[in-house]
């Protein structure tokens, strides 16, 4: 147990290196965007309305803080490997040494939960001065951490799987960027037709926005959508593990 402990940290360790070198401009590319979301939903389109109760902006914040850890996790996880594998080629010294494919996968992970984290503290610090209805319990705060590792491991995996800087750009366009407006984050997945709702659900940040938005907002908590985000999850582990086994043939 402790050696794996050990071979995890060695391998995040690394990460964590260039990580506090520039954590200044990691944490200003991380929130940049969220910001921008959060001052044209919140306040520009969405300052007079209520929804479902509640005000917009405390309506919206949720969904933003999902979507935060979501690209944080995936990039911080699944960009740098991504180089280190195809640019410059470092990535093989990682399988030549004696660290177990386990504590490879989750090592790798790791610096992306730690980049989601800062990222959506720092946001979540915003959220809580300009709309204090949010409730930070501890159920939120799990369900953040979860919704980091699902996302972080998604990163590696197609860090893994990428063959080309180019497909890392394609998967972002065609599975990230419809992920970030049609998962829930900015608007009700009730006001969705059935069918157009099951579609959604196929979605992992549709889940965490659901479970983050309940938790903040002291909600009925969907634990049915919190069981589906840990069982994405599982399957991204899952091909993170089957990816590693081929590389390392």
């Amino acid at each position: 147990m402790f050696s794996v402990l050990g071979d995890i940290y060695s391998v995040l360790w690394v990460d964590l290196r260039f990580l506090r070198r520039h954590w200044l401009r990691t944490l200003a590319t991380s929130i940049v965007n969220p910001i921008l979301y959060l001052v044209v939903f919140g306040y520009g389109l969405g300052r007079e309305i209520s929804f479902e109760g509640f005000s917009y902006l405390a309506f919206v914040m949720p969904g933003i803080i999902a979507l935060t850890a979501m690209n944080s996790s995936y990039g911080g996880a699944g960009l740098k490997l991504h180089v280190d594998r195809l640019f410059y080629k470092c990535f093989e010294e990682y399988l030549l040494s004696p660290i177990s494919l386990f504590s490879l996968a989750v090592g790798k992970a790791l610096i992306g939960v730690v980049r989601g984290l800062i990222a959506s503290v720092a946001l979540l610090v915003v959220g809580v001065v300009i709309s204090p209805t949010l409730m930070v319990s501890p159920l939120f705060v799990l369900v953040l951490v979860s919704s980091c590792f699902v996302f972080a491991f998604l990163g590696v995996l197609v860090g893994l799987v990428a063959q080309s800087h180019q497909d890392m750009g394609t998967f972002g366009t065609l599975v990230i960027l419809p992920m970030t407006f049609l998962s829930g984050t900015f608007f009700s997945l009730s006001q969705l037709p059935e069918a157009v709702k099951a579609v959604l659900y196929v979605l992992p940040l549709t889940h965490s926005s659901e479970s983050l938005r309940a938790a903040a907002l002291g909600q009925p908590f969907p634990w049915l959508s919190f069981l589906a985000l840990l069982g994405f999850g599982l399957i991204f582990f899952a091909g993170c593990m089957v990816a590693l086994k081929r590389t390392s043939v």
